[in-house]
């Protein structure tokens, strides 16, 4: 009688495995570092040039004069109202897309994602023609003495509308990725829905309902095309920082520049927090 001796080995699995040569295989051929190069240096480069014209013995003075801080504070006033607007219309709109299934969902998603797609300007006027004094719905509030084009109001609706979508898809997502196991498990044990919605779902996608809304932030910061077609370019009223360097180009380009370069720090912060998000939620 043979007896058959098995041995099981276990083998740990690595990221990387080096071949005799020394070097990491990796499967993306060596040439496709040429095409994303160029692509990294298409945004690196025109960044590094604007940051070489800047003005920086007068730097501070130009980010911090009359103007600028007005239209900084407008604009920090406005997309923090956006985002918080966008936080209580998405987040039911992205629970409603990724957790129920209805007749003619795919349209409602097409929709809601739209301006993704659409040049903010054609948003602008969208917007012109439902609230302005001879809109669809602003004809109605005209009579009632409410006006929302060219004011604040006018500002944080043509934010919301164009930060919407980024906090929809992007939790959307973030719920689809989860998927509805504890939701289950919390329903078989007798939870209500509003008890699963707040006690288990919304704490399970937090870091990405956090990182949706501050990519909503940063884009209600950079909105201009919407803006300006809808509320017009009033100091201290409407306009905006975008709306401000796009004034300064012409008046002081120093001016735009600096301002610009705040964009683009906010905009790096943003991504950075966004990112380090992204990981916490994978971990």
């Amino acid at each position: 009688m043979t007896a058959t001796l098995t041995r099981t080995e276990t083998v740990t699995p690595s990221r990387r495995v080096s071949p005799p040569g020394g070097f990491a295989y990796s499967a993306v051929p060596w040439w496709l570092t040429v095409p994303a190069a160029a692509g990294a240096l298409l945004v690196l480069v025109p960044l590094v040039a604007m940051g070489t014209r800047v003005d920086w013995s007068r730097f501070v003075e130009l980010i911090t004069s009359s103007s600028s801080l007005a239209a900084l504070g407008l604009s920090l006033q406005t997309s923090l109202t956006a985002t918080a607007l966008c936080l209580v219309l998405g987040v039911p709109l992205a629970l409603v897309l990724a957790r129920t299934e209805f007749r003619g969902q795919q349209l409602v998603r097409s929709l809601v994602l739209l301006p993704l797609v659409l040049p903010p300007v054609v948003g602008g006027i969208a917007l012109l023609y439902t609230f302005g004094r001879q809109g669809l719905i602003g004809a109605s509030l005209d009579v009632l003495g409410i006006h929302i084009a060219f004011s604040t109001a006018a500002v944080v609706l043509a934010q919301t509308f164009v930060a919407l979508p980024f906090l929809v898809v992007s939790l959307e997502g973030t719920l689809r990725t989860f998927g509805q196991r504890y939701e289950a498990i919390a329903t078989t044990l007798g939870a209500q829905p509003s008890t699963v919605l707040l006690r288990v779902t919304l704490p399970l996608v937090m870091p990405g309902l956090v990182s949706a809304a501050v990519l909503s932030f940063a884009r209600s910061l950079g909105e201009f095309g919407a803006t300006i077609t809808f509320a017009g370019s009033l100091q201290g009223v409407t306009r905006t920082l975008p709306l401000e360097i796009y004034l300064q180009r012409v008046n002081d380009p120093d001016a735009a520049i600096a301002l610009s370069l705040v964009l683009v720090v906010v905009a790096i912060v943003t991504t950075a927090v966004t990112s380090r998000i992204a990981e916490r939620t994978h971990r």
